[in-house]
Order: structure tokens, then sequence, then C-alpha cells
């Protein structure tokens, strides 16, 4: 600007007053601690509720046994059931108690997923020789659904077990 220009614009503006300045930025405010969500009580009733016999409910029975977590396609259930996965490894609980099943099944799918194996087959057999019918049939849907790396699991066709054995389909790392 000249110094016409200023002494013109100084004219103009010489009957303004100027605006008084208010704090436009509210001053921050100290945000509130998190509180704890679970009480006592509550990881008291988790931990009762982990270790209740499972939940038959959940898991569609009869002569097969089919699940799938929330998320996973009904499709992909479907092409479990068929067998379109690749077994990657195998377990046998014949012959096991419940108790040696159930450990014995924790330690195949921990080694399973060590491995990357996305699909695994459980022998579980159909409860013919026991007076109870297929305990371990009915166990091992409940031990399944409780774990956050079991996708889903169906009951194997004819040709690699049918109903006395299943496929468990993994979280993989990759």
């Amino acid at each position: 600007m000249s110094d016409k220009e200023q002494k013109s614009f100084a004219e103009l503006m010489a009957d303004v007053t100027p605006l008084q300045v208010q704090a436009r930025v509210s001053p921050v405010k100290e945000k509130p601690k998190p509180k704890a969500s679970f009480t006592k009580a509550d990881q008291t009733s988790l931990l009762r509720e982990s270790l209740a016999a499972p939940n038959f409910n959940e898991i569609e029975t009869g002569d097969t046994l089919s699940w799938h977590q929330p998320g996973i396609q009904k499709t992909t259930l479907r092409k479990l059931r068929r067998g379109h996965y690749s077994v990657k490894d195998e377990l046998d609980l014949h012959g096991l108690n419940q108790v040696q099943a159930k450990q014995a099944v924790s330690a195949f799918l921990h080694d399973a997923i060590r491995h990357d194996f996305s699909c695994v087959r459980i022998i579980h057999g159909k409860g013919n020789r026991s007076e109870q019918g297929p305990v371990l049939k009915r166990a091992i849907g409940g031990w399944l659904v409780k774990r956050k790396d079991v996708l889903a699991f169906a009951s194997a066709p004819g040709h690699d077990g049918g109903t006395g054995a299943i496929y468990v389909l993994l979280k993989t790392q990759r």
C-alpha cells in the first residue's frame, strides 16, 4: 500500500471501535479417570460360567454336530461339512476318558494353531461301546465353542469318519 492509501484507510477507520476480545475456546477440562467395568462379583460369575458344563443348546446336535462363530458365513460351514477344506492333522480320542480327552484336545489345538493349520479332524467316536452313549461327542462341542481360536466345527462326511469325527476350522495367524 502507498502512503496515500494508508492515510485514506486510517481516516475511514477513525470512527470504528474494536470489538472486545472474548475467549473463543473453552478451557480444557480434565477427563474423568476410567472406572473398572468388572466387579469382583462379575469376575466370579464369569469364572463360574467358564467352568460350568457345556451349553448344548448352542450346538446343533443329533447324529451330527455343527456350530460356527457369529460372522462366519453359513457357506463356510457347509463347505466344512462337505470336506472341502484340507485336513492338516488328526487326533483320535478312542480309549480316553473325558478328562484325558479334554487335555488331549486342548494340547492338539494348541499345537495345530502353533503350526498354523486351518483345518483339523478330531475322531471322538460314536459311543457304541459306552453305556452312557457318545459321552465325548456331547462334550467336545461344549469344549470347542468356548475357544476363541475355533471358528467352526462340523461332523465329517461318511468317508472321513461320519458322525464319529468332526472337522474343526481354526483361526490362522496369517
